[in-house]
């Protein structure tokens, strides 16, 4: 079995060996496995194996050594010959290496030294690389910090943002770069503050100024007008000078001080007129403007900007407490308003956006309202109408300078009606006081005129006309007192005074024709009515006075028709318009002159009872005196005086009067009859009473006063007459048969009138001496008394009832 294994076993062998042979060392391992792992003991005929092919490779190198062994000889030999060559070529190669090393010290020293010198040129070229870089970051810098110190924050603005944007991300790695950086918001803040600061510097200088932009601009507008009117204004000049030459008068504001002021207005118009430019400085609010959009930061500046603004109008708006006193204080007013607009108004238009035409248009309904009230509360206190119509002067130009702006207007001008009323009750208040003192200096007494210049002066004045007054020669004498010619030509004065507030309100010629006819017919109705009024309560105003003022009121009642014609000539707007007012003379004169014949009729009847309060009747007399009493006889010349001096009243007039005085005469007398404190009346004492009613009689019946037809004058002592005659003839029979009838002798006697005096006779008989005597007589008239009066009170009882 082994025999048989044997050339196998062999075969594998000599494979490993042939493995061992030509592998790598390091993969011998697997091939030595295999030796263990096949029959055992095979491993020991490996390595018999083994040995046997070493030593026949041993027996190989043997032969081989042998073969070279005379070549090896001889290389050694060759090689011994070498090694002393090779001796002296390592001395002279030493030798050479240090002279060589000698040498090349040098030349590296220089090339060390030119490298150090490329690399110092290489570092340089970089610097200046990186220098051309930086160097116009730190222009750019600087000139930043250049511009700012020259104020120039906009165009350092664009700066820092060329500088921002373009110059520093070239950089940004360096650290000076990173410095510039944190900066440039710090100088940004900076710009804002010191932008802002020029702002607030700009707006108290506009508010310093606002005063003179404002007076610059209304001069301008007033001055644009004024050579458009000049020639009008001398057109009007002349024909007011004509229509006042009719009239007979020039009033002063037609005379050369009205060529002075349109040659003032002229020069003024040529003088240079400073605009909000010249005045003030805008460049702040356009660079504060131009800062903040370049920052982004626009609707900050816009909201400040508008608050600071909406501020100061409400501080421009407010005016001084005494502001009404002066017109000064109202064009100082007007200035700083105007000022303030002119000031938006240009921004507005300079700016695109900083303020809007909306927000101007708010701050000026916010201003309107306010100075409206102002207004209407400052001129109520005005109560000189010179400073009043200075101030709607200022209005006008006030509202003409802004209407050029593009406010609206329209609501000054409804103010200024308000204010005409205003002004229109100055002018009643000064006409009052004018009025006063013309009638307390009147001596209200004809005028009277000695020659034809006197005349011709009056009748410029006073549109009188009278052909028999011309007829006659002087001297001579007008009905009228100078009260009347200096109240007419105050009229006009007033009406003129009423028409400088009409001008320049753009109103037609219709409605200035209306407010002169209603701010004359105010003077005729409230202020003239009144001070007649006045004028005639007066207590130092006597009859022959108040005559006077009604010949006077009846004259200037006749002239009312003038002052219509003088209106019209002066609106030329004809008096037949429907709408045109008329004046209302012709009431006022009538309830002046109802009240002043009221008056006379009242201090004829005081007089009349100062006369009476004389009167001394000694009423238990036996006898009359045989005349008239003294007191009454005075009384009597009194009237007759009087009523001489009422021939130049209108006859009714004249005629009232005497009739009112004679019936109050008769009703004086009849109460003294009748006084409560007059106990007993005798028979002499009705006598004596019957001579002075008598004294009355005559006196109505010798007409002091024209007119008059048949007894009616007489008719005022009826009563007295017919009571007297009754008591006198004892008629009471008649009186009694008779009461109640139309045709009674007596019917003018009232029972309770003759029940009265009777009475106080019938006490007197109960006293008198005479009738204690019993005397048949004496009883029988007794007892007629108490019958008398007991029939007279039973017709008093009955009146009563049936009333």
């Amino acid at each position: 079995m082994a025999d048989a294994e044997g050339p196998e076993t062999a075969t594998e062998h000599e494979r490993i060996l042939q493995e061992i042979e030509s592998t790598d060392a390091a993969c011998v391992g697997p091939t030595l496995r295999s030796v263990y792992d096949d029959q055992p003991n095979a491993h020991k005929r490996f390595m018999e194996k083994l040995e046997a092919r070493i030593r026949n490779h041993d027996r190989e190198i043997e032969k081989m050594c042998n073969f070279h062994h005379q070549g090896f000889v001889d290389a050694i030999t060759e090689l011994l010959k070498v090694r002393s060559n090779a001796g002296k070529l390592k001395v002279q190669v030493t030798d050479t290496n240090r002279r060589l090393q000698d040498a090349g010290k040098e030349a590296i020293n220089q090339s060390e030294e030119m490298i150090r010198c490329r690399v110092q040129q290489r570092n340089i070229a970089t610097t200046v690389e990186k220098l051309q870089l930086c160097l116009p970051v730190l222009e750019m810098y600087s000139k930043v910090r250049e511009q700012m110190k020259a104020k120039r924050y906009y165009s350092a603005l664009k700066t820092m943002e060329l500088l921002e944007n373009t110059y520093l991300p070239q950089v940004y790695q360096y650290r000076f770069c990173q410095i510039m950086t944190e900066n440039i918001p710090r100088l940004r803040d900076e710009i804002k503050e010191i932008s802002m600061s020029d702002l607030k510097d700009f707006l108290e200088s506009i508010r310093k100024h606002s005063d003179k932009i404002g007076e610059m601009a209304m001069k301008q507008s007033p001055q644009q007008r004024t050579f458009n009117s000049v020639v009008k204004k001398q057109t009007n000049t002349s024909d007011e000078r004509r229509l006042h030459v009719a009239n007979g008068t020039v009033p002063e504001h037609v005379d050369d001080a009205t060529s002075e002021q349109l040659q003032d207005e002229e020069e003024e118009y040529e003088e240079e007129v400073l605009t909000a430019q010249d005045l003030v400085d805008f460049s702040p609010v356009y660079r504060c403007l131009h800062i903040y959009t370049v920052l982004g930061d626009r609707e900050t500046f816009e909201n400040y900007y508008r608050k600071q603004r909406r501020k100061q109008a409400g501080l421009v708006l407010q005016p001084q407490s005494n502001m009404h006193e002066t017109v000064e204080g109202y064009r100082k007013y007007f200035n700083q308003i105007v000022g303030f607009f002119v000031v938006e108004d240009h921004i507005l238009h300079a700016t695109q956006g900083l303020v809007t035409r909306a927000f101007t248009d708010e701050l000026w309904n916010m201003a309107l309202s306010k100075i409206i009230a102002v207004l209407r509360t400052h001129s109520s206190y005005c109560t000189d109408p010179d400073l009043v119509l200075e101030l709607k002067n200022l209005i006008v130009v006030y509202a003409d300078t802004l209407q050029g702006y593009g406010f609206p207007v329209n609501r000054l001008f409804d103010l200024l009606l308000e204010i005409r009323d205003q002004y229109n009750e100055t002018l009643l208040k000064k006409w009052a006081v004018v009025f006063r003192e013309i009638f307390e200096s009147d001596n209200y007494s004809p005028i009277p005129v000695a020659n034809e210049e006197e005349y011709r002066m009056i009748i410029s004045r006073f549109p009188f006309h009278d052909s028999e007054l011309e007829k006659q020669p002087f001297p001579k004498r007008f009905p009228v007192s100078l009260s009347v010619p200096e109240i007419y030509k105050e009229f006009k004065e007033f009406i003129y005074a009423s028409l400088k507030f009409s001008e320049s309100l753009h109103r037609s010629s219709t409605e200035i024709d209306d407010m002169l006819r209603k701010s004359t017919n105010l003077l005729l109705t409230r202020t003239l009515s009144g001070c007649l009024q006045s004028l005639i309560k007066k207590q130092h105003i006597g009859l022959t006075e108040l005559v006077q003022i009604i010949i006077n009121i009846t004259h200037l009642e006749q002239a009312c028709k003038y002052l219509e014609d003088f209106i019209t000539n002066i609106t030329n707007v004809s008096p037949e318009t429907v709408h045109t007012t008329r004046l209302y003379g012709l009431s006022t004169f009538k309830d002046a002159r109802h009240a002043a014949e009221g008056e006379i009729y009242t201090k004829l009847n005081h007089k009349i009872d100062e006369f009476i309060q004389l009167a001394d009747y000694e009423w238990t007399m036996t006898e009359p005196n045989g005349r008239a009493s003294g007191y009454l006889m005075d009384l009597i010349n009194f009237l007759r005086s009087t009523f001489q001096v009422f021939t130049h009243l209108p006859g009714k007039v004249a005629q009232t009067a005497c009739m009112s005085a004679c019936k109050h005469l008769s009703t004086s007398l009849m109460q003294m009859l009748l006084d409560a404190e007059v106990k007993q009346i005798s028979m002499g004492a009705i006598q004596q009473f019957n001579l002075d009613v008598i004294q009355c009689e005559l006196f109505a019946s010798s007409e002091p006063v024209p007119g008059f037809q048949g007894d009616t004058l007489q008719l005022a002592f009826i009563d007295l007459r017919q009571l007297l005659d009754l008591f006198m003839v004892w008629d009471w029979s008649t009186y009694l048969a008779d009461y109640g009838q139309a045709t009674s002798k007596y019917l003018r006697v009232n029972p309770s009138t003759a029940l009265t005096l009777l009475e106080k006779m019938k006490d007197t008989s109960k006293k008198n001496n005479i009738f204690s005597q019993f005397r048949k007589n004496d009883r029988d008239k007794q007892k007629l008394i108490e019958t008398v009066v007991k029939q007279l009170r039973s017709l008093v009882n009955g009146m009563s009832h049936h009333t």
